[in-house]
């Protein structure tokens, strides 16, 4: 496994983590959860994500009750959290979502009880909160770090701007800025990473631990006849997923990107999960997976980030035709 400093820092993230969005909880039960954290961490991952609202706080107490039984070094791995959105659905109440102290503090502190952890390695503010001013964030997200709560700080889903303005705040303040953003990154979604951050990157060196490379297994190839019974697009409440994937269009991608990967002797979720590992930007890209068979073949991206050439690139850029331009108009 290959490791990348996580921006302008001294944390050390496996380039390929392993995430619980979606299946922990939903498809993946503790067993389960155990295996695959297992077969990560023994093939040098060393970064789990999670997030509050995850199976509404169900996902953390899961990774929380595999880490309790490893016994893992706790200084040999990174765990995260994100607040933004509560934990209690609909039943959310004033103050128990959002970026305002008193939900990142109580947040926090809850993550760290369902994690069974005494502190959070990464802690993500989940979307940008338009409500709350920035300063308060910032000097929240500070104070954890004083306490030891939490080591580092990231964004998730934030723009540009907002980010830079959050370093402001923190230079003007001599305050703890964010380190890390975690955007969804994928042959499909590609404005933040290839031309909305490059200010960010250039000013603040900011690292990335990017989600959904996959696009919701829709790179697999999986979807291109239909929805499988157990796939993720079949599971209640993913509706949205459903649209934003299954478009005869990218459906047609998806085909011609089998084929290059079927000519280079590849599964194409390897060749789509190299293609985001060899941006150079990225620090971290986060897998998913409901069963060991498909993290063994997605953690087989490592090897095919070099059969990334300059003309493979080329012809996946040809399918693609989506690359992010500057508007100089």
């Amino acid at each position: 496994m290959n490791y990348r400093n996580m921006g302008r820092t001294g944390l050390q993230l496996s380039v390929l983590s392993f995430g619980s969005w979606v299946t922990f909880h939903k498809q993946v039960d503790d067993h389960l959860a155990d295996e695959l954290m297992g077969i990560a961490y023994d093939r040098g991952i060393n970064f789990f994500d999670n997030a509050e609202v995850y199976a509404l706080g169900e996902s953390e107490k899961m990774m929380g009750r595999v880490l309790k039984r490893k016994k893992w070094e706790r200084s040999s791995y990174v765990v995260s959290s994100k607040a933004f959105f509560g934990w209690r659905g609909k039943d959310n109440k004033p103050n128990q979502t959002g970026l305002s102290r008193k939900h990142l503090v109580e947040a926090c502190h809850e993550a760290l009880q369902r994690l069974q952890v005494e502190y959070l390695d990464l802690y993500f503010c989940h979307r940008p909160d338009t409500t709350v001013p920035v300063e308060e964030v910032v000097w929240t997200m500070t104070h954890l770090v004083q306490q030891g709560k939490i080591l580092y700080w990231g964004t998730s889903q934030w723009s540009a701007g907002e980010i830079m303005e959050a370093h402001r705040v923190a230079q003007e303040y001599k305050l703890i800025g964010p380190v890390v953003e975690q955007p969804q990154y994928n042959m499909f979604e590609r404005f933040k990473m290839e031309l909305d951050y490059l200010p960010v990157f250039r000013h603040t060196g900011m690292g990335t631990t990017v989600w959904s490379p996959l696009a919701a297994g829709f790179l697999t190839g999986k979807y291109n006849e239909g929805i499988p019974e157990g796939t993720r697009l079949a599971i209640e409440g993913f509706d949205w997923l459903k649209k934003r994937w299954l478009q005869e269009e990218k459906i047609k991608k998806v085909k011609k990107l089998g084929e290059l990967a079927k000519k280079l002797n590849l599964p194409l979720a390897s060749l789509a999960i190299a293609w985001t590992i060899s941006n150079p930007h990225v620090t971290s890209t986060i897998l998913g997976a409901t069963n060991a068979f498909q993290l063994e073949e997605n953690l087989k991206a490592l090897d095919v980030v070099s059969l990334l050439t300059p003309e493979i690139n080329g012809k996946i850029e040809k399918i693609l035709q989506n690359k992010p331009e500057l508007d100089l108009a």
